[in-house]
């Protein structure tokens, strides 16, 4: 996975009506599936626990599914893109502590892993504008660089590749 430009203001906007169209969904199928289980499977005498329950799960298997098969359309490419980056960046994370090791001893492929980690991070702090923790970024950001030149490793992200993180 590559990292793109995204912009911040289409980003913001495509993830606000996602995020009301899933919330509108959520509750109006609940709503509907709920009222449907409890009508046909129910007696008055009953707790109706179960029934709601089977409706939220429903709720949320219907919004996964339709999610699933919308996000190859246009609208949904930014926050698609953003969604694929947090699990890119979640896979690393989880291994990050081997790959570190890797780093100081100029491993090429820890090199190039960890600068997608840090300029991935950097995109997505970018564009929720947590600017918190950028400073600290940015210093590791240029100490890799550093480290890359002196590799001989171009610290454009292009070169990452996720087969490389099984190696860790």
């Amino acid at each position: 996975m590559q990292l793109q430009e995204i912009d911040k203001t289409t980003y913001r906007k495509h993830l606000r009506r996602v995020f009301a169209a899933i919330a509108a969904a959520l509750i109006i199928i609940t709503l509907g599936a709920s009222t449907t289980f409890i009508h046909l499977f129910s007696t008055p005498s009953v707790p109706h626990f179960w029934h709601n329950l089977s409706g939220v799960v429903f709720a949320a298997a219907v919004v996964a599914f339709t999610l699933h098969k919308l996000r190859h359309l246009p609208f949904m490419f930014e926050v698609s893109y953003i969604w694929d980056l947090k699990q890119q960046l979640n896979r690393i994370y989880r291994k990050q502590n081997r790959i570190e090791k890797k780093v100081n001893d100029n491993d090429h492929n820890a090199l190039i892993i960890m600068n997608y980690l840090y300029r991935g991070s950097k995109q997505l702090y970018e564009l929720d504008d947590n600017t918190i923790t950028m400073s600290e970024l940015n210093t590791r950001i240029r100490v890799l660089d550093k480290k890359m030149e002196d590799a001989g490793i171009s610290p454009s992200t292009d070169a990452y590749d996720p087969a490389m993180l099984d190696q860790f």
